[in-house]
C-alpha cells in the first residue's frame, strides 16, 4: 500500500515538473525571441532598412544551417527530454557543450537516455555547464579580458578586429574541406564562387545581396548534375577506395 502511495506521489510530482517547465519553458523561450529581434529591429530602423538586403542575409542562411532547424531537436529530443530542450535552446552551444554534458552525467550515474532519471540528469548537467561557462566568462574575459585590452595599443587592436572574422572562418573552411576532401566539389566551389564575387557581382550589384545564396545553390547543382555526381559513380569510387 505504502508503495503505491509513493508510486503515486512520484508520478504526481513528474506531472507537476512537466507542466511547471513546458509553461514557463514556452513564456521564457518567446520573450528571449523578442528581446533578440528588439535589438536589431531598432538598430535597423535607426541606421536604415534594407529589405533586400535583410532577405538576402536570411536566404544565405537558411540555404546552408535550414536544415538543422529539423534535423537537431529531433536528433536531441531523445537525450535530453522535454525540459532540456528549453534550456539547451536557450543558452546555445548545444552540440559543442551542452549534449556532452548531458550524455557525460547520464552515463557516469548510468541513468538512460528517455528515462524519468536521464531527463532530470541532463537538466542538472546543463545547469552545471551554463554556471561554469558563465563563471569562465566572467572571469577570463570579463576581468582578465578587460586588463589585457587596457594594456594592448590600439593599433594592434584594429588590426586584430580587421583580420580575426576572416582569420577564424578561413580556419573553419579549411578544417571542413580536410575532413572530406572531395577534390572535385572543391574545385566546382572555388570555381563558382571566383565567377560570382570577380564577374557577376560587379556586372549586377543586385547580385551582392543574394551572392552567398547563389554561390551555395549553384555549387550544389552542379555537383549534383555535372559529370561525375551521380550516385552509382559515387558508389563506385568508394567501393575501390575500400578494396584499396
Amino acid at each position: 500500500m505504502s508503495q503505491t502511495i509513493a508510486d503515486r506521489s512520484a508520478a504526481d510530482s513528474w506531472a507537476e515538473f512537466d507542466r511547471t517547465t513546458s509553461r514557463w519553458g514556452r513564456i521564457t523561450m518567446l520573450a528571449t525571441i523578442v528581446v533578440m529581434l528588439a535589438g536589431p529591429v531598432i538598430l535597423a530602423f535607426q541606421v536604415g532598412f534594407e529589405p533586400l538586403a535583410t532577405l538576402g542575409s536570411f536566404l544565405a542562411i537558411a540555404s546552408v544551417f535550414g536544415i538543422l532547424w529539423f534535423v537537431e531537436p529531433l536528433s536531441y529530443f531523445p537525450i535530453l527530454g522535454p525540459a532540456s530542450m528549453y534550456q539547451a535552446f536557450m543558452i546555445g552551444n548545444i552540440s559543442n557543450k551542452l549534449l556532452p554534458s548531458a550524455i557525460v552525467a547520464q552515463s557516469t550515474i548510468d541513468a538512460k537516455p528517455g528515462t524519468r532519471r536521464g531527463q532530470l540528469t541532463a537538466v542538472l548537467a546543463i545547469c552545471g555547464a551554463a554556471t561554469t561557462h558563465l563563471l569562465g566568462l566572467l572571469v577570463l574575459v570579463g576581468i582578465f579580458g578587460t586588463l589585457l585590452l587596457r594594456v594592448i595599443p590600439d593599433e594592434v587592436t584594429s588590426t586584430v578586429q580587421v583580420y580575426v572574422l576572416p582569420a577564424v572562418m578561413g580556419g573553419a573552411i579549411v578544417q571542413m574541406v580536410f575532413s572530406n576532401l572531395q577534390l572535385r566539389v572543391l574545385i566546382i566551389a572555388v570555381a563558382v564562387g571566383a565567377v560570382v564575387v570577380f564577374v557577376l557581382t560587379p556586372l549586377f550589384p543586385v547580385i551582392g545581396y543574394f551572392a552567398i545564396v547563389l554561390a551555395v545553390v549553384s555549387t550544389v547543382l552542379l555537383a549534383l548534375f555535372l559529370p561525375g555526381g551521380n550516385k552509382h559513380q559515387h558508389a563506385e569510387e568508394l567501393e575501390a577506395e575500400d578494396l584499396s
